[in-house]
């Protein structure tokens, strides 16, 4: 399962990321901490298939 990050930092390498398992926060490990995105309701269409909006929620650094 996939789903498309929005917001966050603009040079994130990547917008569709894979969920394992779908959940209410996806951490991505970016620039020595993790960038948090939360679930949305929302769905988008990508060239993968309709997949679900995951929303930039903050920043933390590795070991918080």
């Amino acid at each position: 399962m996939k789903a498309v990050l929005e917001g966050g930092p603009k040079d994130l390498p990547a917008r569709i990321v894979p969920i394992t398992p779908p959940g209410i926060e996806l951490r991505v490990a970016f620039h020595g901490g993790f960038e948090h995105f939360k679930v949305t309701q929302r769905e988008q269409d990508t060239p993968e298939g309709r997949l679900r909006v995951y929303e930039w929620c903050e920043h933390s650094t590795i070991g918080t």
